[in-house]
C-alpha cells in the first residue's frame, strides 16, 4: 500500500463517500471540486488528476480499494483536527446529492469507528451531525459484521473520469442550485 499524505487521505474520504453507494452523482463531484478551489481542503493537488487515479483504482478493485482506505485511516497519525477535518469532508460529501442513502450511513459509520475523536468536540461545531453519531458500533464483532455487510452487500461499478465529464455539465448543475 502507498504511503499517502493528509491531503491525499481526505481527498480519499470525500471521494469514498462520493462512490461508496455505487454511483458518483455530479453534485458530489461539484462539492469535493468547490472544496479544493475555494478553501483548498486538500492542498496543492492537481484535484483532476488525483480523482483519475482514485477512479482508475476503484474501477479495477472497489472492495480492495475501500478495504485499504480503512486501513490507511487506522495507520495513519491523525490529530483530533484531521479526525474533525476528515469528518466534514465524508458528511458533506454523503449530503452533496441530497439523498443519504442506507449505505452510505454505514460506511460513514465504519469511518467513524476508526477515529479517535470524542462526539463533544463533534457536535460543540457541528450539532447538526448528530444523527451521523448515534452509536451503534458496540463491539468489534459487530464492526467486523457492519464492514463485513456493507461489502457483500455493496455493488463495485465501473465510474467515468472525472476528466471526461465536461464543465458544462458542473456548471449546469451550479446554475440548478442557484436558481
Amino acid at each position: 500500500m502507498e504511503t499517502i499524505n493528509f491531503d491525499k487521505l481526505l481527498l480519499k474520504t470525500a471521494f469514498s463517500c462520493m462512490a461508496c453507494d455505487g454511483d458518483i452523482d455530479k453534485r458530489e463531484i461539484k462539492l469535493i471540486k468547490q472544496l479544493h478551489q475555494e478553501r483548498k481542503t486538500f492542498g496543492e493537488i492537481d484535484i483532476n488528476s488525483e480523482m483519475d487515479n482514485l477512479l482508475l483504482a476503484i474501477n479495477k478493485d472497489g472492495h480492495q480499494f475501500l478495504k485499504d482506505y480503512f486501513n490507511q485511516l487506522t495507520e495513519f497519525e491523525l490529530t483530533e483536527a484531521d479526525e474533525l477535518k476528515i469528518i466534514e469532508v465524508a458528511i458533506a460529501t454523503i449530503k452533496a446529492d441530497d439523498k443519504v442513502e442506507y449505505s452510505e450511513i454505514k460506511f460513514f459509520k465504519v469511518i467513524r469507528s476508526k477515529l479517535k475523536i470524542a462526539n463533544k468536540p463533534i457536535l460543540d461545531k457541528h450539532p447538526d451531525f448528530e444523527d451521523y453519531l448515534e452509536q451503534d458500533i458496540i463491539s468489534e464483532s459487530y464492526l467486523s459484521r457492519l464492514q463485513a455487510d456493507f461489502f457483500d452487500t455493496h455493488i463495485s461499478n465501473e465510474f467515468e473520469l472525472i476528466s471526461q465529464i465536461d464543465s458544462k455539465t458542473l456548471d449546469s448543475l451550479k446554475q440548478n442550485d442557484e436558481e
